[in-house]
């Protein structure tokens, strides 16, 4: 981690001698007491920590000086067919260290149902997946994160929608492509990306996603895992937008 980011409402405590954040700041960092950190509050300003103290019991006290303001968000939401567990918490890491808006996560016609149910997203890995992202980005914002049942629901609800934006939608499919992102001119406006599961879409999705005013766009010859899918298109993103300048 490149910055040690805190809840809002734990700051102030020590942190014990079992918490990660103190064995990075140990073990990695090797920081002693008077040693300063990077440091940020999650959702709230960025700056510098400083070890004040190592406890009898292992835990250490600090103090922060946090005036900074945090990266600013790519404006870019990424709609995605679930994947793998063990793929979605490295794609969640991923995204968020990308700095995205937002992650909906879709059911798809041809994804896996059972992936739905993964304990990871109800018993907290997602967020330490997003919290782990932001603090490899030195970044104190997380992405929004939704759910939705199916592609259906998601177009129906279109989450991106918001007063005075007109995203551009674009669906990664390289089977019924209409071009690929180099056909894209520079844009500086928002987003959307919808990247389907690890089979792809259905054409009855691709139907779907046309009438709703996405533009089919392909990633290249090769089949990718969802994860490398949808870091490649969030990436030809951000350098079409021009997030990467």
């Amino acid at each position: 981690m490149n910055i040690i980011l805190f809840e809002p409402d734990e700051t102030g405590r020590p942190l014990s001698r079992r918490d990660e954040r103190t064995a990075h700041l140990l073990k990695v960092l090797r920081k002693k007491p008077g040693d300063t950190f990077d440091a940020g509050i999650l959702g709230g300003p960025v700056g510098t920590g400083r070890i004040e103290a190592l406890r009898l019991d292992g835990s250490l006290t600090y103090t922060l000086d946090l005036r900074g303001a945090p990266p600013e968000r790519t404006p870019i939401r990424a709609g995605v067919g679930f994947p793998r567990p063990i793929q979605l918490r490295r794609l969640l890491r991923d995204l968020s260290s990308l700095g995205l808006e937002a992650v909906d996560l879709l059911g798809s016609d041809l994804g896996e149902k059972s992936y739905r149910d993964t304990k990871l997203l109800s018993g907290g890995g997602a967020r330490a997946a997003l919290i782990e992202g932001a603090a490899q980005a030195r970044d104190t914002a997380l992405p929004e994160l939704r759910l939705f049942p199916d592609l259906d629901r998601w177009i129906e609800a279109r989450p991106w929608q918001r007063e005075g934006r007109s995203p551009l939608l674009i669906a990664a499919d390289n089977v019924r492509p209409e071009g690929t992102f180099a056909h894209l001119g520079p844009r500086r406006g928002p987003m959307v990306l919808a990247v389907g599961s690890e089979r792809g879409w259905s054409d009855r999705e691709r139907d779907l996603l046309e009438r709703a005013g996405f533009t089919r766009l392909s990633l290249g010859k090769r089949a990718l895992r969802t994860e490398t899918a949808c870091v490649a298109a969030a990436v030809l993103a951000m350098e079409k937008i021009g997030a990467l300048e």
